[in-house]
Order: structure tokens, then C-alpha cells, then sequence
């Protein structure tokens, strides 16, 4: 089992950037696919982008594509999303995920492991 912790999140302006850690504790990291996910007020939880576990294919949301970029660093167990041209409809909690021996996915549901959040606010 991996048990994701987030950080790095903050208030920053339209156009900023910011980067995203998420910290992941268990052996099995380097076997797990892991996600970040985003839940704006009022919105449903959302999918923002996935990589396997080699860290060889990333997907991403329509939404974000070419702005964020995922990455891994299995000798650190860290997921990091690397977020550029922040704009004000990027503004929520995003929550790191795992899916432990599984493929990558937009599913929120199949990613069984969740990190408490880090909240982002772009100010416009």
C-alpha cells in the first residue's frame, strides 16, 4: 500500500507557475501508476494527468495539456506536476493518486490510494 502526502500548492498569479511534489510512502511506489486529480468548489473531482510507473507515457487533460507536465523520480518516491501559465480556472484542491499495479486512467475510481490535497489559487 502507498500512502500519498502533497505539497507545494499556493496563491499565485495568472501566468505563474508553480510546481506540485507529491511524497509517497510503501515499497511499492515504483510499481504504482500515479495521477493528480483536481476538485474545484462547487465542481466534481477531476482528472489532470497520469504516468505509468516506468515514467514512460503521461496523459493529460485537454484542459491542461502543454501548460502541466507530470513527472517521477522513482529513487525519491516522488510525483511532481510541473504547472506553467497558471490561469484563475486552475484554482483547486489537487490531490495526488495511486494505482498500485495497475494501467494508467482518468478513472478517479481506479486509483486506490489519495493524498489530503494541496490547494492552488490563481489570482487573475
Amino acid at each position: 500500500q502507498v500512502q500519498p502526502v502533497e505539497s507545494g500548492g499556493g496563491l499565485v498569479q495568472a501566468g505563474d507557475s508553480l510546481r506540485l511534489s507529491c511524497a509517497v510512502s510503501g515499497r511499492t511506489f515504483s510499481r504504482s501508476v500515479m495521477g493528480w486529480f483536481r476538485q474545484a468548489p462547487g465542481k466534481e473531482r477531476e482528472f489532470v494527468a497520469t504516468i505509468t510507473w516506468s515514467g514512460s507515457s503521461t496523459y493529460y487533460a485537454d484542459s491542461v495539456k502543454g501548460r502541466f507536465t507530470i513527472s517521477r523520480d522513482n529513487n525519491k518516491n516522488t510525483v511532481y506536476l510541473q504547472m506553467n501559465s497558471l490561469k484563475p480556472e486552475d484554482t483547486a484542491l489537487y490531490y495526488c493518486a495511486a494505482n498500485y499495479w495497475g494501467a494508467a486512467s482518468s478513472n478517479s475510481q481506479d486509483y486506490e490510494s489519495w493524498g489530503q490535497g494541496t490547494q492552488v489559487t490563481v489570482s487573475s
